[in-house]
């Protein structure tokens, strides 16, 4: 007959050992995130402002302009002849204003002799107006003659990227004829973004002694994650709240320098794009100080956000606790801990509401790497 000894007795584990961090004030730069969109400053579609053949295309779709710069050129005959015949017309008038006032002249050395008449003096002064008045007509003419055919060169009202063309040469174009193409400014860019009426609540409140507007930056986040360099300022704050979805539009702008330009093409590269989505930063200019407790400390359930602590028996102690602005790596705590007051942060998983616990300080947090390591 088999005989088996005693099992072997498992030792006794004790109390866990958790690791211990302070709440401490930190300074911390508070940040409120928005959905925006990038729109440009200024747009325009150009328009032909005489009708016209299309004759030539003198830019480089996609390529930036200048303001000023020459982008079609209409069909300038028809318009050069209309100019010559006005000038011809207005000449006509010139000379016969040139024999109205020869005439006056006459007639007025006559008027105090006997050889003069009143009533011929008269006729001389009411054909002199006369001709001087269709000299103004003909003046008139031969300007809008000059502008329409000034009009046959259109040219960069601002400057900016241009679209591709959608009218190309050889068609009739006019005033009825539609877009021939879009320029849209490129630096700085407005960046729109909705805000509701609760947060621009909060925002007025917490800015509205230190500046308002003024007391804070705007940053924005790239559609692949990254922080845009260039740093912003609040433009403009609608002054009514929209009824339909209880949000009031606010505008920042954002310089957009030129990163780079290709030389095949001439187009010249920028960050931001007109229409492009992108997430935005409110950011306070002056850090201000808060309680802080690591991220990790903080734990969740229905009842809200809470810690553990440990009492002077070493047991755990579930600590209802308020947050206000944090980072990733950072929780303020606006109600619920004082200064000093030391929280579990390490080993949490293991622990519950009275469990006893060995309590020593927190591991070090790693520093990251720099570049290049």
């Amino acid at each position: 007959m088999l005989c088996f000894g005693p099992a072997l007795a498992q030792p006794n584990q004790g109390p866990p050992a958790v690791g211990m961090a302070r709440a401490t004030r930190t300074p911390i730069t508070e940040t409120s995130e928005f959905i925006g969109r990038v729109d440009a400053v200024s747009r325009v579609a150009l328009v032909a402002r005489v009708t016209g053949f299309l004759e030539k295309r003198m830019f480089t779709e996609g390529a930036e302009v200048k303001a000023g710069d020459l982008l079609y050129t209409l069909e300038e005959g028809p318009f050069q002849a209309d100019l010559m015949a006005k000038q011809a017309a207005l000449g006509q008038v010139n000379a016969l204003l040139l024999n109205a006032n020869q005439t006056l002249g006459r007639q007025q050395a006559l008027l105090n002799t006997p050889a003069g008449q009143r009533s011929t003096y008269d006729s001389a002064i009411a054909q002199q107006r006369s001709q001087a008045a269709q000299v103004l007509a003909a003046q008139a003419n031969v300007a809008t003659s000059q502008i329409n055919l000034d009009y046959t060169q259109i040219k960069a009202p601002i400057a900016g990227k241009i679209s591709r063309t959608l009218v190309t040469e050889g068609n009739v174009v006019g005033p009825t004829s539609g877009t021939l193409a879009s320029i849209v400014s490129q630096d700085p860019m407005y960046v729109i973004f909705p805000v509701s009426s609760r947060a621009a609540l909060e925002l007025r409140q917490r800015y509205a002694g230190a500046g308002g507007p003024a007391a804070v930056k705007v940053k924005i986040r790239l559609p692949n994650g990254r922080i845009y360099a260039q740093e912003g300022r609040l433009d403009y704050i609608d002054p009514t709240i929209s009824a339909t979805t209880d949000t009031l539009t606010a505008r920042a702008v954002l310089p957009n320098p030129q990163l780079q330009t290709d030389n095949a093409s001439g187009n010249t590269v920028r960050e931001l794009i007109d229409g492009e989505f992108v997430q935005v930063l409110v950011q306070g200019v002056t850090p201000i100080e808060v309680l802080g407790v690591p991220r990790a400390a903080i734990l969740s359930d229905q009842q809200g956000d809470y810690v553990y602590t440990v009492d002077s028996g070493n047991h755990a102690q579930q600590t209802r606790v308020q947050l206000g602005q944090s980072t990733p790596s950072m929780a303020a705590v606006t109600n619920g801990l004082t200064d000093g007051q030391s929280v579990i942060v390490e080993g949490i998983q293991r622990v519950r509401p009275g469990m006893q616990v060995m309590p020593g300080p927190a591991s070090p947090q790693p520093t990251a790497p720099h570049a290049g390591q």
